[in-house]
């Protein structure tokens, strides 16, 4: 990689699961009804054809990854489970009583925390409440994650039981000095049975999540790790940069700047895991994600019809995404609007029958326009606009902060859009910040966003 390119580029950028971004939402003119109205509008123009994907965070974990930029609630007060199943289901039934018909469920994922934290009874309770009177979409995809040192079969196959069929394993890193310093600790042994038993059991997609940049971790930890998985051969994995924001998260704290790899050391971390995860078979997908040639991520690459929202990259697109659960994120297309952050605040809401919304954003005309260029750009690598039917002040704006980009051969701009290069597919975020119309009319005096290299 060019080193030049990679200083120059190395800022804090977002990582753009939304646009606009949540430090730009404009929360103090947001209001609840309007979002209500935006999640009927959009249930009511696409429920039938497409249905909606649902997210539940289940926040509680054991112990504390030390990495992890997660909302979480750490305790082994496994007492913690039946009231926050009880109080999602409730925050469900909120939702369902203002969609008022039954929804057609496309997507649903289970994200922590530790979902596999839960007992197998528990989430069978807590996913049996959820489907009740609902419509399962024909292509439907149940997925969770799961922690390789908790998930038991009688997990896999309670889940399995009740339409879940992909599963993601976070491992980070196999490492034992890096494990050890981030505070996450799984063998090869509690992976592969994991693995198998999966498979065995008949999930059909299997992900791991690694991440480079991580404290200790070298260019020898890292090239053993993907010896490791490459053995395993998971559908899909999810190759992650590390985001150091300690600020934000404490835990972080545990080590410093001097035990991460510098710049530039991290993009050569990430440049030979992507050419090991290449030599293995994998296709590179969007940004941070790679899959076997079959998968349908890889088809939906290929045919433009990718989608990215705040679950990652699917090969699905609905228009509404209900978030439940503590902190969770919804996305109605028209709007975006985040739940209660802390536990208690959440299951306060919920006992006094509010819907826990506590900040979030309605979507300007001009939003609606960058937030579709953005989209573009993460998912297919290239996007279009048209001067008649796109008059926008912000987008032209943006477009004249893409020549600079153009220039270092990061994309190819022309009168009427944009293509990536292959050399600027390390460089998505730089580009789609080039566009982020909220970001520089207000430029943070403070460091918001994780560095982008």
């Amino acid at each position: 990689m060019d080193k030049q390119l990679t200083q120059k580029y190395n800022v804090a950028a977002p990582r753009y699961t939304s646009y606009p971004t949540m430090p730009y939402w404009d929360t103090c003119n947001f209001d609840s009804r309007q979002w209500l109205a935006s999640v009927k509008s959009s249930f009511q123009e696409t429920n039938i054809q497409d249905g909606i994907s649902l997210y539940i965070h289940l926040p509680f974990c054991e112990s504390l990854c030390t990495y992890c930029g997660c909302n979480t609630r750490i305790t082994k007060n496994h007492n913690v489970e039946e009231p926050y199943i009880n109080a999602v289901l409730k925050e469900w039934q909120m939702y369902r009583s203002i969609m008022g018909a039954a929804p057609v469920i496309r997507e649903l994922h289970l994200g922590g925390g530790t979902p596999t934290f839960f007992s197998p009874d528990n989430l069978q309770k807590l996913i049996t409440g959820i489907l009740h009177q609902v419509t399962i979409h024909p292509k439907a995809e149940f997925s969770f994650e799961a922690h390789p040192g908790n998930t038991t079969e009688a997990h896999l196959q309670t889940l399995f039981d009740l339409g879940f069929r992909r599963l993601s394993l976070g491992i980070q890193d196999f490492d034992p000095a890096v494990q050890l310093i981030i505070n996450r600790h799984q063998t090869l042994e509690q992976v592969f049975n994991v693995t198998y038993l999966a498979r065995k059991i008949g999930y059909t997609s299997i992900n791991y999540d690694l991440i480079y940049g991580l404290p200790l971790q070298t260019m020898d930890s890292l090239v053993k790790t993907m010896h490791l998985v490459s053995q395993l051969v998971p559908d899909r994995i999810a190759f992650y940069s590390y985001a150091h924001v300690p600020w934000i998260k404490p835990g972080q704290r545990k080590f410093t700047e001097a035990d991460l790899p510098d710049a530039s050391s991290k993009a050569q971390l990430y440049e030979t895991g992507r050419s090991l995860l290449k030599s293995a078979g994998y296709a590179e997908i969007g940004m941070d994600h790679f899959a076997l040639p079959n998968d349908e991520l890889v088809t939906a690459g290929v045919e433009g019809t990718l989608h990215r929202n705040f679950m990652g990259y699917t090969h699905q697109h609905t228009q509404l995404m209900v978030g439940l659960g503590v902190s969770a994120i919804s996305d109605s297309w028209y709007g975006f609007a985040q739940n209660q952050k802390k536990l208690e605040d959440y299951i306060n809401d919920i006992n006094e029958d509010k819907l826990p919304v506590f900040k979030g954003h309605i979507l300007t005309h001009d939003d609606l326009i960058i937030r579709k260029h953005i989209l573009n750009i993460m998912c297919t690598g290239q996007t279009t606009w048209n001067d008649h039917t796109e008059s926008c002040e912000t987008l032209s704006e943006g477009i004249e902060r893409l020549e600079a980009l153009a220039q270092d051969g990061l994309i190819e701009l022309s009168l009427l859009g944009l293509h990536v290069t292959n050399k600027g597919k390390r460089f998505l975020r730089n580009i789609c910040m080039a566009l982020d119309a909220r970001l520089w009319s207000d430029k943070p005096t403070t460091q918001l966003f994780s560095m982008a290299v």
